[in-house]
């Protein structure tokens, strides 16, 4: 009954799942895994509850010498099991009457008899000798002697409970491996296939859809033209190349593209895969370290192999440096290290004796200075395309793509031109934050639109730090803080080559800053002697301005270190 149940019971389970294979996998082997625990608790539980366990005296007394035996069944040899009768036998009963006689003209029915009670038996001849002993000594006739059947019968529980462990055991290791294989435990993330424990030499590579809603193409990237336009030409190479060998030109093997961080490289990587149409493969340096011996240069061959199958194809490596490290550094020993070894690989799938074209491989990075020099000699990273941070016109540009998804008080490029201005060295990364730290800004005030308040209010934010009103200020250094600020404005007021001044505020910003003076600063790469003098005064017009007013200097550590950096410049 409890098999034709559970039988049941996985059928309707299994036929109502509508996820993927893996998914009625696990939940068939939960369901089964809780069917057999409840099982095996249920006969531990109720085994005594309904048979009795009893001694032999016990059955003679109660149940013998009463008559209500009505067979005993030897089971294993080890085992009698009990059958009573429901009433007494009478003395004139006979074990040969199989049924009871009729009444009032009903047909006739067979006695039964039910199974309650059992006791353990030494051996076969023991028990039959005891048994044949105690009817003799209760007086009962041989004719009505108990009938005793031996049967051989599979218990159960016991064989359960013998190889249960074992079981136990090998469905553990079935369950984890096939969890393994499919990405639990081992595997990556979401979207980039599983690594089972015999698959890690395989490479997670993150291929680009073609039908994404979310593509990036090369009017979403700013503020790095010049970038841009050399990027394009490998996508015009691989969208037309015909036009590029009736030349005789060949398209460079890779391009690093090399930057501050925050600059827009993996963006402009993304806008390539975006633009080209053709198969774009995409992996972190990262990913090819584990910690096993040899899976590096096997990701790389698998990376390399899926690559060419789809050839013409990009390849993007984010952060090469991870694995481009030069050899020879860093505390690394002996050509077998795992990381040179993948590098190794790298150098020889990039430019090595079987290597084919129709791949091209962009890599980004931030650190070139630490890279192996085989790594960007021509012929693997032709190019090296540097993006820097963006210019005024560059941020003008990309505040205008970020300020179109914003809902503001006036035309994006009413805003974008002042932000620009205001925002002298960010990168794209910092404009992003500051139009996202305007709009959570203006939510917070309960404003329908975004005004420049809440710009001003996000450059302050991104710059300074979290703003701190409620810090305790004892009002000597309040006042200690007003004239040294005060200080580095009124001074750079009166400097001609000084920078603009924009604000002063002495609300206490960040884990440090008690105040600053924020100045429009010229972006002018190189400095006369009168504007590096102006810009030092500026800079010490507050300890000036403390002097003055108290006698005393509140900021020694700071005069200190500005006059380092000026006598060592």
């Amino acid at each position: 009954q409890n098999i034709v149940t559970t039988l049941l019971l996985v059928g309707i389970t299994y036929s109502s799942l509508s996820g993927p294979h893996e998914q009625q996998e696990l939940v068939l082997v939960q369901f089964f895994g809780l069917r057999l625990i409840a099982l095996c608790i249920s006969l531990i539980l109720f085994k005594n509850v309904i048979h009795t366990h009893i001694s032999f005296q016990e059955f003679k007394n109660k149940l013998l010498e009463p008559g209500m035996v009505d067979k005993i069944v030897v089971s294993n040899k080890s085992v009698a099991k009990v059958y009573v009768r429901s009433s007494p036998r009478n003395a004139s009963q006979t074990t040969d009457d199989p049924v009871e006689a009729p009444m009032n003209g009903a047909p006739a029915r067979t006695k039964t008899s039910q199974y309650k009670y059992y006791f353990n038996i030494g051996s076969v001849e023991s028990f039959e000798e005891k048994l044949e002993e105690a009817q003799e000594a209760l007086g009962i006739d041989p004719h009505n002697h108990v009938p005793v059947t031996y049967v051989s019968e599979v218990n159960w529980f016991q064989e359960s409970m013998r190889f249960g462990p074992t079981l136990l055991i090998l469905g553990s290791l079935w369950f984890m491996g096939r969890k393994m294989q499919s990405g639990f435990g081992v595997g990556g993330p979401g979207g980039r296939g599983g690594r089972g424990l015999f698959n890690m030499g395989k490479a997670q590579i993150t291929k680009m859809d073609k039908n994404a809603k979310d593509k990036v193409f090369f009017k979403d990237v700013a503020g790095c033209d010049e970038a841009k336009q050399e990027i394009m030409e490998f996508v015009h190479f691989l969208k037309n190349p015909k036009k590029y060998e009736e030349l005789g030109a060949k398209i460079p093997r890779g391009a690093l593209l090399v930057g501050p961080p925050g600059t827009g490289k993996t963006l402009l990587a993304k806008a390539t895969a975006g633009e080209s149409g053709v198969p774009f493969l995409s992996m972190s340096g990262s990913d090819f370290m584990e910690m096993f011996v040899g899976v590096g240069p096997s990701r790389v061959r698998s990376l390399f192999q899926e690559a060419r199958q789809c050839a013409p194809s990009i390849v993007f490596i984010d952060e090469i440096d991870a694995i481009g490290r030069a050899r020879g550094r860093g505390g690394f020993s002996g050509g077998n290290d795992e990381r040179e070894s993948t590098l190794n690989q790298l150098l020889v799938e990039m430019d090595g004796f079987g290597t084919t074209s129709g791949v091209v491989v962009l890599a980004g990075t931030n650190r070139p200075d630490i890279l192996d020099r085989a790594l960007l000699r021509p012929g693997r990273f032709d190019r090296q395309i540097t993006i820097d941070k963006p210019d005024i016109k560059g941020r003008d540009q990309i505040f205008l793509i970020y300020l179109k998804k914003l809902k503001l008080d006036n035309e994006p490029s009413y805003y974008s031109q002042r932000l620009a201005a205001l925002t002298p060295g960010f990168a794209g990364a910092d404009i992003a934050n500051v139009c996202n730290e305007a709009a959570l800004i203006a939510a917070r005030n309960e404003s329908a639109v975004i005004t420049m308040e809440h710009f001003e209010g996000a450059i302050d934010r991104v710059i300074g730090g979290l703003e701190k009103k409620n810090k305790v200020i004892s009002k000597l250094e309040r006042r200690t803080v007003a004239y040294h600020e005060s200080g580095h404005a009124v001074a750079g007021w009166f400097l001609e080559h000084a920078e603009p001044l924009l604000k002063v505020t002495i609300v206490p910003r960040g884990t440090a800053a008690l105040g600053f003076a924020q100045y429009v600063p010229n972006e002018n790469l190189l400095m006369t002697k009168e504007q590096l003098f102006d810009v030092t005064c500026m800079t010490l017009g507050g300890r000036a301005a403390e002097q003055v007013q108290f006698q005393n200097t509140f900021s020694m550590l700071i005069f200190s270190y500005l006059c380092n950096v000026f006598l060592n410049w």
